[in-house]
């Protein structure tokens, strides 16, 4: 069993959430504000150490003609950021669609913009672990 923290990275906040390959299911945890547009790495690394993962899943933005969005260079930045300050083997996966899903499933609940990211980053992690496990 292997457990991992799952990424819905933007330059102003990043939506995180934590699965296990076990279960193949995810959780929404949080929403961490950048600061700067520099992720708040101090969180990110007590998440780490509350969590202890195997792993990373980043999601990686496309657009619907399947070419990169002009943020998908920032969110590979971020991943190897990730894999470099806490020696996590990071995953990127399509993101396309995650925060339109999270806003459905989320309903009317979805008036708070942290629980969109949160949730999204849930479905980032569920759809790597569909995928690989």
């Amino acid at each position: 069993m292997a457990t991992l923290l799952g990424f819905d990275y933007g330059p102003r906040k990043i939506g995180v959430a934590v699965g296990q390959t076990i279960t193949g299911s995810a959780s929404p945890l949080t929403t961490l504000r950048s600061h700067g547009e520099r992720p708040d790495w101090a969180r990110i690394e007590g998440l780490i150490r509350e969590w202890q993962p195997d792993a990373a899943v980043v999601g990686l933005p496309y657009n619907m003609d399947d070419s990169e969005t002009e943020l998908a260079p920032r969110a590979r930045r971020f991943a190897r950021q990730l894999q470099g300050r806490f020696g996590l083997e990071v995953h990127m996966i399509d993101e396309r669609l995650t925060s339109i899903e999270a806003r459905r499933q989320l309903g009317r609940a979805a008036t708070s913009l942290e629980r969109i990211d949160a949730m999204a980053a849930k479905l980032i992690l569920e759809t790597w672990l569909c995928e690989h496990h």
